[in-house]
């Protein structure tokens, strides 16, 4: 057990059922969690991402739960090492996200949270895809970096309010950004973090990525239904 802020937070290693795989995940219960936020990350990332790590660790002390998930199995993602086959297998990811979506919204743990997405890369493609495909269950979504556009046509069919926070040195993914904002089907906003470039490695640029994403879930991971929670 650690202590984050105020927050006890517990953290349990927990094995994921998605399709004939098991995924690996670590989820972070602080006391009184007001809801949670799955992370979906990109290639070439883990569950064990310092920069995920460290916006989950800024949302546990705001009062989050969090559900740091490989959506890749360890041979799948040797084989995208070698291959890059998974990588923009943005069908197969988002089946992932489903997939823990689902066992949130039946774990007894978790069950009665709100649930929220927090992806980065091709990451925030597979999140904004599942949230099409989890209307009544996603309430948020955050994209740090991401690639909306690759989620294609079903943007449209996203309900869940969504930030999308790009790096102001970033041109081709701030375009990509911008044309998939026009394409969403739901409330959104875009936050340019400035001098910023793709990975957010420049100082104070993630904890501009933490603060929006914060400020983003507090407003909008309520727990009230999303059409409600949009006026719809």
């Amino acid at each position: 057990m650690t202590d984050s802020s105020h927050h006890q937070v517990v953290t349990y290693p927990v094995s994921i059922p998605a399709g004939e795989a098991q995924i690996s995940a670590d989820l972070a219960m602080p006391d009184d969690a007001r809801g949670i936020v799955l992370f979906a990350h990109g290639s070439g990332s883990s569950r064990f991402s310092h920069r995920n790590r460290a916006v989950a660790a800024a949302l546990q002390a705001a009062g989050f739960a969090t559900l740091l998930v490989d959506l890749l199995t360890s041979r799948e993602e040797a084989e995208d090492v070698d291959t890059g086959k998974h990588r923009f297998n943005i069908e197969l990811l988002a089946s992932r996200v489903a997939a823990a979506t689902d066992w949130l919204a039946q774990d007894p743990r978790t069950r009665a949270l709100p649930i929220g997405y927090f992806g980065a890369s091709t990451g925030a493609a597979a999140a904004l895809l599942a949230a099409a495909r989890r209307p009544e269950r996603v309430q948020a979504v955050v994209s740090r970096g991401g690639r909306p556009d690759l989620a294609g046509a079903p943007l449209r069919r996203v309900r869940a309010p969504t930030l999308l926070i790009v790096g102001g040195n970033d041109p081709e993914v701030l375009q990509l950004n911008r044309l998939a904002q026009r394409e969403l089907g739901s409330q959104t906003a875009l936050t340019i973090v400035p001098g910023a470039t793709h990975l957010f490695e420049e100082p104070g640029a993630l904890d501009a990525v933490t603060a929006a994403a914060i400020e983003w879930f507090v407003e909008h991971l309520t727990g009230a239904p999303v059409g409600q929670s949009l006026g719809w």
